[in-house]
């Protein structure tokens, strides 16, 4: 079960879910480069009145959505599950939508190593030396129900996975990239991360066709994709 968070009231860029990229908004973008887990995808979005373009992109894609609180993000994660039958036994896939490059295959192998049942968590993330925008975190239903019944702050309930380790003693295993490529920007948080997107998608002819190792190729060769939003990271908090 894949639930990929998406609102249209972002602070620092809103509507960012429905800006135009490749010819279509950037949540169909992130969907479809997902395109072999499709029937396994829950767009969890909120309930506050602005979400009615996210619900109509998702019911053309033939994709299951959610509405649930804006603020109480971890609630909205539990009760999507729970609405579509999640079992102490069901893994939980968290993607975010400002993720419109995400990679399927580095998706896969987190889902992967998770469904061998050794770890509650498996992760990836730039912390582990993967560019910021390829995150994806794969744990068990039950830490999410879990955490859900504990986690009683604002703090602690508006990020789903934060607060993990705080209520569980838990084991995680953490996707370790060969080379540092953290300072890689490629998350949509701000006018430029949304500059620096669409300049890598049209370097590639506007298709969605290309793997991490084909990203970090182009990258290195245009250098000054990367340019575009390297100021960002100072700024985001």
């Amino acid at each position: 079960m894949i639930i990929i968070q998406a609102r249209m009231t972002s602070t620092r860029l809103p509507e960012k879910v429905m800006l135009p990229l490749c010819g279509k908004p950037v949540l169909q973008v992130m969907v479809e480069r997902l395109s072999d887990w499709h029937k396994y995808i829950i767009v969890a979005t909120t309930n506050d009145g602005s979400e009615r373009p996210i619900l109509d992109l998702c019911n053309k894609l033939n994709i299951r959505t959610f509405e649930g609180d804006t603020k109480d993000v971890l609630g909205r994660y539990y009760d999507a599950a729970k609405h579509y039958g999640a079992t102490e036994s069901t893994t939980i896939v968290r993607l975010t939508s400002d993720c419109p490059l995400i990679d399927q295959e580095l998706c896969t192998q987190v889902i992967s190593k998770k469904l061998q049942l050794e770890y509650d968590m498996v992760n990836l993330g730039p912390h582990s030396g993967f560019p910021r925008g390829l995150d994806c975190c794969a744990f068990s239903f039950q830490l999410l129900e879990r955490t859900h019944n504990q986690a009683s702050s604002a703090a602690d309930r508006e990020h789903v996975t934060l607060g993990m380790a705080k209520f569980s003693s838990m084991s995680t295993y953490t996707f370790g990239a060969q080379e540092d490529y953290s300072d890689y920007r490629l998350t949509l948080d701000e006018p430029d991360d949304y500059l620096a997107i669409v300049a890598i998608y049209k370097a590639f002819g506007d298709s969605l066709n290309f793997s991490y190792p084909e990203l970090l190729k182009m990258l290195k060769k245009k250098p000054e994709l990367y340019d575009i939003n390297k100021h960002v990271e100072q700024k985001a908090v």
